[in-house]
């Protein structure tokens, strides 16, 4: 067994241990046929009906599910992409929620305020997106580099300024959408068609361009780690910050950097949100993919392909998740076996830091009494 595969297999066991668990779960509130229904609704609602696209040949059963879980799973490679650059550095960004609301009100912005061809628009809001959101991380980052304040506190912080600057004054107020024909709408204006990322499977699907852009960024993230003398230095950074500095590596300078593009990158998942579903920035981000993208990063060993597979398996469960409330059965299903696996993740870890911490101990030099 490869090295990555090894260390692999406690993540595929934590989310094997919590999909069992949750099933239990449904078996011992309803039954096991409703148990067994519902997660087979689950998978349909994320890959498609395939039974009756056998029988029928409509292509609509495979498609919509497609673009649902395409929709999520880009958000979730995006905003667990942040979280993982971060944690290759050192730092522990917990701020890839704002750093998401702020790229998708920018995103919002120039996609309604200019006027371009989608050659140039849809790359100009994903640009500003990513810069706004890098620019909103960099303050967590100066306040760790220069004052020695730590970013969880201030990532966690800055979520919620986030949140209230955009959410209750920018939405609401400056920016909000002038109402039309006695109709009130939320959140901003609509951004014209020329920034809005084309359907790729027309209109039978929401399957679209932001799927794409996000595999393209998590095939460069992992270049960038391990592929460039950039990338490894931020990782050699991130392991042992003395030994670093000792080798001549700016610690600093590759802790902002990163922290820029973990900030980038959340950015990109609020652009990819509003230019490929929303196509305005809404009165509120309900679901909150920037807190997901630590539980992504984690379960994929904060590595950019194994962040990438976690993000598409875990998109296609909350694709699903809707399916389940067919049987009654709750939608928020797959966020909870999402969060057991998490979990599992966690707490292997934290064994596996008890029993490295107890092996070190150094043995003891009592001297026997005769």
């Amino acid at each position: 067994m490869g090295d990555r595969l090894r260390a692999a297999v406690p993540s595929i066991l934590s989310v094997a241990l919590a999909l069992a668990v949750c099933w239990v779960a449904i078996a011992l509130t309803r039954d096991m046929k409703v148990a067994g229904e519902a997660y087979l609704q689950m998978l349909y609602g994320g890959i498609g009906q395939w039974p009756r696209f056998l029988e029928t040949g409509d292509a609509a059963l495979l498609a919509r599910p497609l673009g649902e879980a395409a929709g999520k799973a880009a958000l979730l490679i995006l905003t667990g992409l942040s979280v993982a650059v971060a944690f290759k550095a050192g730092l522990f960004n917990i701020g890839a929620q704002g750093q998401m609301v702020v790229g998708a009100v920018a995103a919002a912005v120039v996609g309604a305020q200019l006027t371009a061809p989608s050659v140039v628009h849809i790359p100009l809001a994903i640009l500003a997106a990513a810069v706004t959101g890098a620019a909103w991380a960099l303050i967590a980052a100066a306040l760790k580099l220069w004052r020695g304040v730590h970013e969880v506190i201030s990532t966690i912080m800055l979520n919620w300024v986030a949140v209230s600057l955009v959410d209750n004054w920018l939405a609401v107020g400056p920016l909000r959408a002038v109402a039309t024909g006695g109709h009130s709408v939320a959140g901003t204006a609509e951004i014209h068609p020329s920034a809005q990322f084309p359907r790729l499977l027309g209109d039978i699907s929401r399957l679209n361009l932001g799927f794409v852009v996000a595999l393209a960024v998590a095939l460069l993230v992992w270049v960038w780690l391990t592929r460039t003398r950039q990338g490894f230095e931020t990782q050699a950074a991130g392991l042992g910050p003395e030994a670093a500095r000792a080798a001549g590596i700016s610690v600093k300078q590759r802790a902002a950097e990163a922290m820029a593009l973990s900030g980038a990158l959340a950015g990109m998942a609020g652009a990819v949100l509003v230019l490929g579903t929303e196509y305005r920035y809404p009165g509120a981000l309900a679901a909150p993919y920037g807190f997901d993208g630590i539980a992504i990063a984690l379960i994929g060993n904060n590595n950019p392909l194994g962040a990438t597979v976690t993000a598409l398996f875990f998109g296609i469960l909350r694709a699903g998740g809707t399916r389940m409330q067919l049987l009654g059965v709750h939608k928020s299903f797959p966020e909870l076996i999402q969060g057991l696996a998490l979990l599992f993740v966690a707490g292997r870890l934290v064994w596996l830091a008890l029993l490295k911490r107890r092996r070190a101990q150094p043995a003891s030099t009592e001297v026997p009494r005769a």
